[in-house]
């Protein structure tokens, strides 16, 4: 019995980690999400450049662009340019009749600084602080190590 002659198999390739991530079924909420991103970036020069920065787009229902909005005050506004937004919807491709949108108490695009440490003092914790400070050159190790590398910048000898 001959066996057909069998070819070389070719080392596997491994795919990248995103790749590898998006060909599961597991990865549909990241797609659906990215379609979502980049339709806004589709939707967003439409809008007015005030409501822009106070709304987002949060799905696509049925036939329903779903917004969200940081204040009742945009809510009514969005309304008012949801004519504008249904056409530039059709336009690409997405059968959409209406638009709505929630009230949502929480920031839509949050800053770097929302996440940066706080700059000011309070006078009690400055004061915390020096003490701490004055508790730290007053130990016989900090003395010894203050001595070998010398005086900290701002403090006398």
């Amino acid at each position: 019995m001959s066996h057909p002659k069998s070819q070389p198999r070719r080392p596997a390739i491994p795919l990248p980690a995103l790749e590898a991530a998006m060909a599961s079924s597991a990865a549909d909420p990241l797609r659906h999400a990215m379609k979502l991103d980049a339709l806004e970036q589709q939707l967003r020069p439409c809008l007015p450049p005030a409501l822009a920065e106070h709304c987002r787009l949060a799905n696509i229902t049925g036939d329903r662009l779903v917004f969200v909005v940081d204040s009742p005050v945009w809510n009514a506004k969005l309304r008012l340019a949801a004519n504008e937004l249904i056409e530039v919807a059709r336009s690409v491709g997405l059968g959409v009749n209406s638009v709505t949108s929630k009230v949502s108490m929480q920031p839509l695009f949050p800053s770097a600084s929302a996440n940066a440490p706080i700059q000011q003092q309070s006078p009690v914790a400055r004061e915390a602080l020096k003490a701490a400070l004055a508790m730290l050159d007053e130990s016989p190790v900090a003395n010894t190590a203050a001595v070998e590398r010398g005086p900290r910048p701002g403090q006398k000898r």
